[in-house]
């Protein structure tokens, strides 16, 4: 083993488990006395050719947290009427059980000869993980048809270079539904306190900032990438892919090991 590495293992035991319980009740029990799991209210869009569309944001607590702690983002949605054709799109993201919440956040919204596309970013180290590692952060999205695909950055238009949706719903949550309609200006200032590169506009390049520990999923949680990079050899890794029951196609020894093989 390297001498002073960090070794990342996210496993989910009986202690984890009680505290869903707990926090499922406790939940139930907010949600039914009226203090609210869920929230919703419009934003004033502006696309990429200055026209503008109103939209409605919706999203629910739960999931994974501290005892303690309210509960983030379980899943959220965002709808809207096409200008032209009056057609309405909804675009939802819902629990993913590998990462404990939803798993990305919306950053931007925007269209062209009638199509949508709909940029958005992971949340955290397991979702990061879990949509592949982009570098720039982006999982972007196309309506095609009545399906929702996932494209790459080069077939995003670039015409598209502005971040038009609020983006940290959870800590802004209280003023987005007191203001119940948040103007195009307002997104922008709801925005401004955001530092990263990839807040302020959609970047087009990689970013070298991009560090976050890979992490391989398994049956048990996550294990970080140096249970198998440490072993001895590819042999040895594909055994431990076995041993910690890695998840189908998730196996990283053959990239680890490629001058073995």
């Amino acid at each position: 083993m390297r001498k002073g590495k960090e070794r990342y293992k996210i496993i989910f035991g009986m202690n984890l488990v009680l505290a869903f319980i707990f926090t499922g009740l406790t939940n139930n029990a907010f949600g039914f006395l009226g203090f609210g799991d869920t929230a919703s209210w419009k934003e004033e869009v502006l696309l990429h050719d200055g026209s503008k569309i109103i939209v409605e944001r919706w999203q629910k607590h739960g999931g994974r947290h501290e005892l303690g702690q309210r509960p983030g983002i379980a899943e959220h949605s965002i709808t809207f009427t096409l200008p032209e054709t009056k057609k309405a799109i909804k675009w939802k993201d819902e629990y993913s059980e590998d990462v404990g919440r939803s798993s990305l956040e919306l950053l931007a919204l925007d269209i062209i000869n009638g199509t949508t596309y709909i940029v958005t970013k992971p949340v955290g180290m397991l979702a990061y993980n879990k949509w592949g590692r982009p570098n720039p952060p982006y999982v972007i999205f196309k309506l095609d048809g009545k399906v929702w695909k996932r494209i790459s950055l080069a077939e995003l238009p670039v015409e598209f270079k502005n971040i038009n949706l609020v983006i940290d719903t959870m800590n802004d949550e209280e003023e987005l539904v007191r203001q119940g309609v948040i103007s195009a200006e307002r997104v922008k200032e709801f925005n401004s306190s955001l530092t990263q590169e990839e807040y302020k506009t959609i970047i087009r390049t990689p970013l070298k900032t991009m560090n976050e520990p890979i992490m391989v999923p398994t049956k048990d949680g996550w294990y970080g990438i140096d249970w198998f990079s440490d072993q001895p050899n590819h042999e040895a890794c594909l055994k431990a892919c076995s041993r910690y029951w890695v998840k189908h196609g998730h196996c990283p020894c053959d990239d680890l090991f490629k001058k073995e093989k």
